[in-house]
């Protein structure tokens, strides 16, 4: 009782001398209390508020980093902090275009409430504050990092880096991504419009050779991770790739596989509905980073490899044209108007030299990790300028499924990993018979219910396209005996009919031969 009386009484006179002394002279006991305790304490206490400043206005972006580290901190903690908030924003229910999985509610620390961490051997300690601002509703919210005082200065900036790390992963993985593509709109109003991405296919479920795909894994992680080396080497940190191959041979599908995998948003450009340059330059400079910026079949989206041809057949009409302003200036007028028609026709279309400029020059550099794709059935078809590297780094080509990528696709669609049929369905891709894998899907796909039905009819469907193809190089092989080939000269005796019949001859010679084996 005694100890309780003296309490009261020390509790008394703080608060008359709270009411007697000057507002300066409490703030300076104030701080002077504050400083004893912080040279007895054998902590270091690092405030992160939500904003900065007096004004409270502009966002901490560390404030961000912490809260996201301590959400995966918090999951992973064993045993839990006593109280944790739970939350789902509206924005992670299910609706149109969302995911048929409802996403997991987010976890935070809840307000006054600490979470232990070990970085390098060392005891961190958060907590989470919110002060509620006097005749007011609104709160502000801050963390606080202990720190063993000896150690404090030599930890903090690789823990902060650390930290900022582990946010930038989760961010990353849990962030929602958005399909891009740009709509038809009038000239000077270059836009995109945008849905949720939601394509399933990863590197799990593409039919690559496994070459391929390990190179690929490699290249992607590499330029996602690259951001020091690029900063290092004065490179701009984007990389190209060109998908070339036939129709259904998984161009697209790989392009969503690459998504994923980086988590990146997609930006689909559709050249035919850019009108200018400038519109093209527009639409770059809209994209974000962390994003892969798609143009499929470059070959047809416009006629860019004749630019340089028309740029140099007006440069010599200019040439000419002042060649001939000394003699005449009345048709020097009229001419350099017709010139300059054609000029502004020549810049209100996205010329070679303008996609040039998107994926290479100064204004491709507006942004950071970003990945662009072309896609192309016929290589061939593409100006030179756009295939070296800087521009198409990395050439992918896809083509018919190969015996591996037809039995990983028969294993995934009906589930059948050994067959007798499979066998002979290899014995055929090796003869020379050809299906994509988007024909190999199509096959599986309408026989899924029927594992053997499905099996059956690939291997037959493969076999009558080994034939077909076996057939076609025996027409080629009598046509080339037709006409001026080693075989016709070395026997000139010979007719049209001893040619066909040799040549019956041969193949039945082979087909008995192959029937031996």
């Amino acid at each position: 009782m005694e100890f309780l009386s003296q309490m009261w009484s020390l509790l008394g006179l703080l608060t008359i001398l709270q009411n007697v002394l000057p507002t300066q002279l409490l703030s300076l006991l104030h701080s002077l209390w504050q400083s004893l305790q912080d040279s007895l304490t054998p902590y270091s206490y690092f405030d992160v508020p939500e904003f900065l400043g007096s004004a409270a206005v502009e966002p901490n972006a560390l404030y961000r980093h912490v809260q996201l580290y301590l959400h995966r901190s918090l999951l992973l903690s064993s045993p839990p902090p006593p109280r944790l908030t739970l939350s789902l924003p509206r924005s992670a229910a299910a609706g149109p275009g969302a995911s048929a999985t409802p996403a997991p509610p987010s976890v935070s620390l809840s307000p006054n409430h600490s979470v232990a961490d070990t970085f390098s051997g060392h005891r961190a300690v958060w907590t989470h504050h919110a002060d509620t601002l006097q005749d007011s509703l609104e709160e502000r919210r801050s963390f606080s990092l202990r720190l063993p005082k000896r150690h404090a200065a030599a930890v903090l900036p690789a823990y902060l880096a650390h930290l900022a790390a582990a946010a930038d992963h989760l961010e990353r993985s849990s962030r929602a991504r958005r399909l891009h593509t740009n709509a038809a709109s009038p000239r000077g109003s270059a836009a995109w419009a945008s849905v949720p991405f939601c394509h399933p296919a990863t590197f799990d479920t593409l039919a690559l050779d496994p070459a391929l795909k390990a190179r690929l894994l490699a290249d992607l992680t590499a330029f996602a991770e690259g951001r020091e080396f690029y900063r290092r080497t004065g490179r701009p940190w984007k990389r190209g790739y060109l998908l070339h191959g036939p129709p259904g041979s998984g161009k697209s599908s790989l392009i969503a596989a690459m998504a994923n995998h980086l988590r990146y948003d997609v930006f689909d450009l559709e050249l035919t509905r850019v009108a200018t340059n400038a519109d093209l330059r527009a639409l770059l400079i809209q994209t974000t980073n962390r994003s892969l910026i798609v143009i499929e079949d470059i070959d047809c989206s416009l006629h860019l490899t004749g630019d340089r041809g028309l740029a140099s057949e007006r440069l010599h009409k200019r040439r000419k044209l002042h060649a001939a302003a000394y003699e005449d200036d009345d048709s020097s007028d009229s001419d350099d108007d017709a010139g300059g028609d054609g000029a502004d026709n020549h810049r209100g279309k996205v010329t070679l030299s303008g996609l040039l400029n998107f994926t290479d020059g100064l204004w491709s550099c507006c942004g950071e990790e970003r990945i662009i794709v072309f896609t192309t059935n016929h290589v061939d078809g593409i100006d030179p300028a756009l295939l070296r590297p800087g521009r198409m780094d990395v050439h992918v080509r896809l083509d018919a499924c190969s015996a591996h990528a037809m039995r990983e696709l028969v294993q995934r669609y009906v589930g059948v990993g050994d067959h007798e049929m499979l066998d002979a369905a290899e014995d055929s891709i090796r003869g020379g018979a050809e299906m994509t894998p988007a024909e190999v899907g199509e096959v599986l796909l309408r026989n899924r219910d029927e594992p053997g039905t499905a099996v059956t009819e690939l291997a037959a469907e493969l076999k009558a396209r080994r034939n077909a193809a076996d057939d076609l190089q025996w027409e080629d092989s009598a046509a080339e005996l037709s006409d001026g080939s080693p075989m016709k000269k070395g026997r000139k005796g010979m007719g049209w009919e001893g040619k066909v019949r040799m040549l019956g001859r041969l193949r039945s010679l082979t087909k008995s031969e192959s029937g031996r084996r």
